[in-house]
């Protein structure tokens, strides 16, 4: 007889906390749609569970109302590079950096920047970055 497989209890437990989550983020927003917190959180579960253009879609709604903060503008672009729009990527990380964001240890070897990063063109264009952000240091 052949052998009879269990039904992943712990992954569907996850899936189901997670789908809970979102609902309820999604819930917040509805009623306060501006609640950066909520939607900072929603994004980062849509990207998660593979809902891109979602967290794309948040990121792009957290940008509008944090317009000069690094994170919001590096979550943007990691959002437009998992979706391979590589221009806007490329400007949304030159956003955060000129905001401030500076772990470039951590940008080169952040995964949801992989496709970027292969491009010797954008390789260039973070080494100029780093180098702008070390001499204004000075």
């Amino acid at each position: 007889m052949p052998e009879r497989k269990e039904p992943n209890v712990k992954s569907a437990k996850k899936k189901e906390d997670v789908d809970f989550q979102i609902a309820f983020y999604e819930g917040v927003l509805k009623c306060a749609p501006h609640f950066i917190e909520a939607l900072a959180a929603v994004g980062d579960l849509y990207t998660k569970t593979g809902y891109l253009q979602k967290g794309l879609d948040a990121d792009l709604r957290l940008a509008s109302l944090r317009q000069d903060d690094p994170i919001v503008f590096y979550n943007l672009a990691c959002s437009h590079a998992l979706l391979n729009q590589t221009r806007f990527a490329l400007a949304a990380l030159s956003k955060a950096i000129e905001f401030g964001y500076d772990d470039f240890a951590y940008l080169k070897k952040d995964p949801d920047l992989e496709n970027l990063l292969k491009d010797e063109q954008v390789q260039a264009f973070i080494k100029e970055l780093e180098r702008k952000k070390k001499s204004s240091k000075l």
